[in-house]
């Protein structure tokens, strides 16, 4: 037979929640869900995203990500060698140059430059071929050498694009908006 307590139906000893212990916990549960509301709205009015001009017109993702609070967190989406027309640059040292004219119309967009990035990710698709050329690029953006972001560099086996040679995303962290 079965024993009633173990599948969790009351029993004649067990106490019924009273009127006011239910309506209590019902208003308990309202409140709680204002604030977590209330805390989202909060939360969302402190992102903003963007697609600056000057870069291309993504459908499916913003390149720029801005968190403002005591500090502003920018996440930069993963640029490319496209220009705002939708050219893809020819050759790796043209296209490297073309992601950091990328990544520095996104920094200046929210009032950044490449001393603000802490964190670069960098996808090649030859490092062996392109590294050393990529750092050549990278070196002439990150001129202070006392600032230099948090980087990892990656081979990929390809990009989104097949004639994608590399990509490069940032953070970076700015003085909060006033």
């Amino acid at each position: 037979m079965n024993d009633l307590s173990t599948c969790g139906a009351l029993t004649v000893d067990e106490p019924v929640a009273s009127r006011r212990e239910v309506v209590a916990a019902a208003l308990t549960m309202v409140v709680a869900a204002g604030a977590a509301a209330s805390a989202q709205a909060q939360a969302s009015s402190n992102l903003t995203f963007s697609n600056p001009p000057g870069l291309s017109s993504p459908p499916a993702y913003s390149h720029v990500v801005e968190v403002n609070g005591p500090h502003r967190t920018v996440y930069i989406a993963g640029q490319t060698g496209v220009s705002a027309s939708g050219k893809i640059a020819e050759g790796f040292r043209a296209q490297a140059v073309q992601v950091m004219e990328n990544l520095k119309i996104a920094l200046n967009s929210v009032g950044g430059d490449f001393e603000h990035v802490v964190k670069l990710n960098s996808y090649l698709t030859d490092i062996e071929a392109n590294a050393n050329e990529f750092r050549e690029v990278r070196a002439q953006y990150f001129t202070n050498k006392s600032t230099l972001p948090a980087a990892t560099l990656v081979q990929v086996v390809r990009l989104a694009n097949p004639n994608f040679l590399l990509e490069v995303e940032v953070i970076a962290v700015l003085p909060p908006k006033v």
